[in-house]
């Protein structure tokens, strides 16, 4: 098989410096749970500093200036403006903000797909007693959802159009655009998970026709957890009207007028309480590095070590549900395996890092790994898997992608 040479190789090995555990695992799920870095860590040390000199003075001292620091940098991410990002303690709650601006009374349908992670259709199922009807289009063997399914369900009932831009659970990129223009035909919004695409791949929240789009620090913008983000296209900012809030939403925040809400004019608007100052260090190491190697660069090292790793992969004679285009495979890449937790297990004990997803090892390199890398992690899971029997009938199924 032959691959693409990447560009400034030896640049992007240099950051592997700033990952301790690269020193001492073969670290194949950042798709999971991104790598701590050095800066993260030292983000934390400044914000044990800042509250031992100040105390609650910190919060004007340099904790609130920062809030609006890491609004920009998400924003950097995906192409935002200023004033079009609000921050969320997770993807949950951002999805909570977006599901109480919604008027179902019209519309009640909300259309998902079955392969979007739960934390999508769960927001949305739990409403059933409000009337929310939940929609769920049927994906081609958990790899792809074809398009034609969308147009097929999204009509003039649906209120949202919810979905992910990359699959957890294959590593497909759905055209989200083209997703979005299906449910504006039909007048519904259209609500992107963006957990999985952000950080990994260039992404222009504008140029998508969206109405929202979520994400975190969890995976790929390597901050950890406790930090996320929501972007609102800005003709909707002022138009929405969040029935759940928070103090951080509210126009003049230090007021503390209880006698009436006034919500700011930009997205922060859609915030709720005190945030997570530690995660917002650690949120903005990460996102620190990210922007220093450039979103686009990442893509370019990712899909050559992705596809690295699916010709080693397949040469060693393991099945993979994956997507036909290795254009539209991110780097995330289900192998089938005879027992998936026994393997992740085994893997881990010879020092490579991976998970697992109904019932198939997930491997997910990122930028700072290697080809090197990803032989060692197929030769460890060829000897692994081969202490299970039924590894010969697993290998004899028909191939996706």
């Amino acid at each position: 098989m032959t691959v693409r040479s990447a560009p400034a190789h030896e640049e992007l090995l240099a950051y592997r410096e700033e990952f301790p555990i690269l020193g001492r695992k073969t670290y194949m799920n950042s798709c999971s749970l991104g790598a701590l870095s050095w800066r993260s860590m030292r983000g934390l040390e400044e914000f044990q500093e800042l509250w031992n000199e100040y105390g609650a003075s910190a919060w004007y001292n340099g904790w609130i200036p920062k809030l609006g620091e890491l609004r920009a940098a998400y924003g950097c991410t995906f192409g935002a403006r200023e004033g079009e990002v609000a921050l969320s303690p997770n993807v949950s709650t951002a999805l909570t903000m977006v599901a109480s601006c919604l008027d179902y009374t019209e519309r009640p349908k909300v259309v998902i797909a079955d392969v979007d992670f739960p934390t999508i259709a769960h927001q949305w199922l739990a409403k059933a007693p409000l009337g929310v009807e939940v929609v769920t289009v049927p994906s081609e063997g958990r790899v792809s959802v074809p398009l034609d399914r969308w147009a097929e369900v999204v009509d003039e009932r649906t209120a949202l159009v919810a979905t992910s831009h990359v699959l957890y659970t294959s590593g497909q990129v759905q055209d989200v655009a083209a997703i979005a223009e299906i449910a504006r035909s039909r007048g519904a919004h259209c609500l992107v998970d963006a957990y999985q695409s952000v950080g990994q791949l260039p992404v222009d929240v504008h140029a998508l026709g969206i109405d929202f789009l979520v994400g975190g620090s969890l995976k790929w913008l390597l901050g950890g957890q406790g930090m996320a983000f929501l972007w609102v296209r800005p003709e909707l900012i002022q138009e929405l009207q969040p029935t759940v809030t928070g103090w951080f939403a509210a126009d003049s925040q230090f007021s503390f007028d209880n006698t009436k809400l006034r919500l700011r004019e930009d997205a922060v608007r859609f915030e709720y309480g005190t945030p997570s100052v530690p995660s917002m260090y650690t949120a903005l190491g990460g996102l620190s590095i990210v922007e220093e190697v450039g979103v686009g660069r990442i893509r370019e090292r990712t899909d050559l070590l992705t596809r690295d790793l699916v010709g080693k992969l397949r040469e060693r004679g393991f099945t993979l549900h994956a997507p036909e285009n290795p254009e539209e495979h991110a780097s995330i890449t289900m192998v089938d395996v005879p027992d998936a937790p026994a393997v992740v297990a085994g893997l881990a004990e010879e020092g490579v890092i991976a998970d697992h997803r109904f019932g198939m090892l997930r491997l997910s390199p990122y930028f700072y790994n290697t080809e090197e890398e990803n032989s060692r992690t197929v030769d460890v899971l060829a000897r692994v898997a081969a202490q299970f029997p039924e590894r010969a009938e697993k290998s004899s199924a028909p191939t996706t992608g």
